[in-house]
């Protein structure tokens, strides 16, 4: 197991590891926690099996990170995967969901996860980490800000889901091995 140890100002120290199969039940719940805290708790399809199979199935597609507490209590997570820069030439990470769960925001945990995915760059020779965070979300803009964050004011989310990725690959042409 993968474990960074941070210090926080209250002296706490904060373990981030690797998830494990065994955490799925948690993951599934932070996610929903997280959808919840963005009003949009009807929107989440994921199931347990969905992220067995997506994560540490044959092929993963994610991974997460798990902030824990000295007595190994789960405090939150970070689920990311990597993307490619085609203009540094390098590989990054694309940070899909950070979740401190409520009763530990303040605590470094946040930031834990954001240190520890910046060290996981520099071991790849990364070259950005990136993410979204919802407009109304000042707290967690101030926060991403103090960590040294840049917005990205100057580009447009794009996004095609649902029925749509149906008609969109009705379309393709095919790909040729």
């Amino acid at each position: 197991m993968t474990a960074v140890m941070t210090e926080s100002s209250a002296v706490k120290k904060t373990a981030i590891r690797r998830a494990t199969i065994k955490d799925v039940p948690y993951i599934l719940g932070l996610i929903k926690e997280l959808a919840e805290y963005e009003h949009e708790p009807d929107k989440v399809l994921c199931t347990e099996d969905m992220l067995e199979k997506t994560i540490f199935g044959s092929v993963s597609y994610a991974k997460v990170l798990i902030a824990q507490t000295e007595e190994g209590i789960p405090a939150g997570f970070a689920l990311y995967f990597y993307n490619y820069s085609t203009w540094n030439g390098k590989p990054g990470i694309y940070l899909e969901d950070l979740y401190v769960q409520p009763k530990y925001r303040g605590s470094s945990y946040g930031s834990a996860l954001l240190y520890a995915l910046a060290q996981e760059l520099v071991d790849i020779d990364g070259g950005r980490l990136e993410w979204s965070v919802l407009k109304w979300n000042t707290p967690s803009i101030e926060f991403y800000k103090r960590l040294g964050a840049v917005p990205m004011d100057e580009w447009q989310t794009m996004r095609v889901d649902g029925v749509q990725i149906a008609e969109l690959a009705k379309r393709s042409p095919g790909i040729l091995e």
